[in-house]
């Protein structure tokens, strides 16, 4: 049996944001993604591969076994019908922290395909998020103070301490994995608010934040936390791997038939 091939999904950025790059080339642009999560899903027997805008969703989904939608900027209100009036009118090429527009269309555009395909995805953080705009789905623009912390200093990318206890539904992929509860990272003050079309909720923080979600009788599993930040072992890229290998299977099998 071949190792599943998964996609992980990034950033573009103009490489006069890295500190000391030759000033020549900075109005180039670089594609970027975190490499803790290529090193999970293979650590967990994948083969990842990272996909940049221009791999057409579509086509690209012939060949993936797997997708990961990951973390990043806030998805953009025009979306999913939100309020606009407050967004930034900057490049997103400039400041990583704004919205970006064409990360927004590819990553919705290849969470549609994959699941038109039926392959396994993953949505960690904003994947979350793009996962449930992609299904039609709202979002919470800003999570107001609450009893939960959900953007914690302590949460940034380092080894620093876990965040918040998450609280699963029984019967649910999150469960499976996880127990009844879980300790994670929190890094976010964007949230689902409605769910996209077959989505539902499967784990909450006390304050009720939404923290992980799924599609019943699907591999797909949107988690609101880090799971590749984790100080502990997390079983969510063990997950994507297996379920992704299982789809490989099925597709060999249809090939023979």
């Amino acid at each position: 049996m071949r190792r599943p091939l998964i996609g992980v999904t990034g950033r573009r950025y103009r490489l006069d944001l890295i500190k000391g790059a030759d000033e020549r080339y900075g109005d180039r642009c670089v594609d970027s993604c975190m490499s803790d999560f290529a090193t999970r899903i293979a650590e967990a027997g994948g083969l990842p591969v990272h996909l940049s805008y221009d791999t057409d969703a579509t086509d690209v989904c012939q060949w993936l076994s797997g997708v990961v939608i990951t973390g990043g900027q806030d998805v953009h209100p025009a979306c999913w019908g939100g309020d606009t009036s407050v967004v930034r009118d900057i490049d997103p090429r400039t400041d990583p922290m704004v919205h970006d527009g064409a990360r927004d269309e590819y990553e919705i555009a290849l969470v549609r395909a994959a699941l038109e395909r039926e392959i396994p995805v993953l949505g960690v953080c904003r994947g979350l998020q793009v996962l449930n705009v992609a299904l039609g789905g709202t979002l919470v623009a800003d999570l107001p103070p609450g009893s939960v912390s959900h953007l914690s200093a302590e949460a940034a990318p380092t080894d620093g301490p876990d965040d918040h206890l998450v609280t699963f539904e029984p019967g649910s992929i999150a469960a499976g994995l996880f127990g009844e509860h879980a300790t994670t990272n929190s890094w976010h003050h964007q949230a689902v608010d409605r769910c996209g079309t077959g989505l539902v909720v499967t784990g909450r923080t006390s304050d009720g934040v939404i923290e992980s979600v799924e599609l019943p009788g699907a591999p797909v599993l949107g988690v609101q936390w880090h799971p590749e930040w984790m100080n502990s072992a997390d079983p969510t890229f063990t997950w994507i791997v297996q379920a992704a290998a299982a789809h490989c299977g099925d597709e060999m099998q249809r090939s023979l038939q």
